[in-house]
């Protein structure tokens, strides 16, 4: 969805351009006038006739330095007729001209106008977009990474699970034997029982939440999950703890320069300064140079007219500039300041958003390190757990424990061998989302992606 956003920004940045297209108009409208008669000095006005033909086209625009052009001409035709009591006159004439008129702002829409602030201001909002984008890459890439670690944790875990169940099972049967030779008494088998049923129970919640966290995966990989619904994700990694080095200066200097939306911030504070700039620039009177040039024509015919225009014996120019004051220019005034105290606000909240991405970061850093040592604590953890256990079966075989205690140290065992895989998977996903506070999720999976 979100990578269509800087393709809509482009074309936006193309129609800004357009600002500076040619216009070219032409037109030709036919006249016709009947005066009707009256009276003048107590005499009658017989009726007056008149009928021509008025072609005109020009070629408008404007430069990137604020100047604005018409080239153009015009041609006419008319002819009279007119009626007295004694006699009839008529009589036919032409008249064109063609020339270029020229207007150079010096002062207000010099520097910047209307339509470059547009062209400008899209420019801004493309880079903006495709900061927008690479943010959504950043959090689509970093769910998908902590849901794949997540779906490897479900799947371990089913297998702690299994083999739990699989530790009072075997308990069960033992001890089942040693009622039947009469070295165990039948009450303490229904402890064995509870511990099979309990067991049971913890695994088909395990592989609920496996098959769950595949549904997470599939929705983050796929816009087709129908197709997707019958396949089951097998991971390929295995959970573990690859050692890293962490330096909370070098994550505050990535994340001030890759963070998208410290950039988009950036991109926002930016995009005010070139509209506190064209608004200053509002600020200014009009003071243009303001220059024509051209031919002119007549006769009785448009062949006539075209000639003169075309010889050039009928020249025309104008040179000079015009001055246009804004008495009070409150609208102009008042926008300015408001653009400046926008443009405050926004470096206020930049400033703010830099404060809390180097929070974030910290955090981040804080969070990988203390799930690096909790990984290393839990493996110990579990190796001792499974040392225990295997101590007491010794100890329980021989008649010097008891089935509580072995029962005790197996849940111990499966909470240590649960514990150790929720800080490997803790630990991995604390890498992901600290390169995802650093704005670095692309770079660690090495790609490169651009907007087209």
């Amino acid at each position: 969805i979100e990578q269509i956003t800087p393709q809509i920004s482009q074309f936006n940045l193309n129609a800004a351009y357009g600002g500076y297209d040619p216009q070219f108009t032409f037109g030709g409208p036919h006249q016709y006038n009947d005066s009707g008669a009256y009276f003048q000095d107590g005499q009658l006005v017989l009726p007056t006739e008149d009928y021509g033909n008025d072609f005109n086209s020009a070629l408008t625009g404007g430069t990137p330095w604020g100047m604005t052009y018409n080239l153009g001409g015009s041609i006419n035709e008319q002819h009279i007729t007119k009626n007295f009591s004694t006699n009839f006159l008529s009589g036919d004439s032409s008249s064109g001209s063609v020339g270029l008129s020229v207007t150079q702002p010096l002062l207000k829409n010099f520097w910047i106008d209307n339509n470059r602030l547009t062209i400008l201001v899209a420019k801004n909002q493309l880079k903006y977009s495709e900061q927008v984008l690479r943010n959504q890459l950043i959090t689509t890439l970093t769910a998908v990474e902590n849901a794949y670690y997540e779906l490897i944790y479900a799947r371990e875990n089913v297998n702690v699970q299994q083999e739990a169940l699989t530790l009072a099972q075997t308990q069960l049967d033992q001890d089942q034997q040693r009622v039947q030779v009469g070295s165990l008494a039948p009450l303490d088998v229904q402890q064995d029982q509870a511990q099979v049923a309990q067991s049971r129970a913890n695994l088909i919640a395990a592989q609920n939440t496996y098959s769950v966290d595949q549904n997470t995966l599939k929705n983050l990989l796929t816009d087709n999950y129908s197709q997707w619904h019958d396949v089951d994700i097998d991971p390929t990694a295995t959970l573990e703890a690859v050692r890293q080095l962490f330096d909370v200066q070098d994550s505050w200097s990535k994340g001030m320069t890759e963070r998208p939306d410290l950039q988009e911030a950036k991109l926002n504070v930016e995009r005010q300064g070139i509209q506190l700039k064209y608004d200053r620039n509002q600020l200014y009177p009009e003071v243009d140079l303001i220059g024509s040039y051209g031919f002119n024509g007549s006769g009785d015919q448009y062949h006539n007219s075209f000639e003169q225009m075309n010889d050039g014996s009928r020249p025309y120019y104008s040179y000079g500039g015009q001055l246009t004051v804004p008495l009070s220019n409150a609208k102009a005034r008042n926008q300015f300041k408001s653009s400046k105290a926008t443009e405050k606000q926004l470096l206020l909240q930049l400033k703010q958003l830099e404060q809390n991405v180097m929070v974030q970061i910290d955090n981040a850093v804080k969070q990988a390190q203390s799930a690096w040592e909790s990984a290393a604590a839990t493996k110990q953890a579990r190796i001792y757990a499974e040392a225990a256990l295997d101590a007491e079966q010794k100890k329980y075989a021989v008649g010097k424990s008891t089935t509580f205690t072995v029962l005790q140290l197996q849940n111990n065992l499966t909470t240590a061998r649960s514990n150790e895989i929720r800080s490997l998977a803790d630990y991995n996903q604390a890498l992901a989302n600290l390169a995802a506070a650093e704005g670095t999720t692309l770079e660690r999976q090495h790609l490169d992606i651009k907007a087209k």
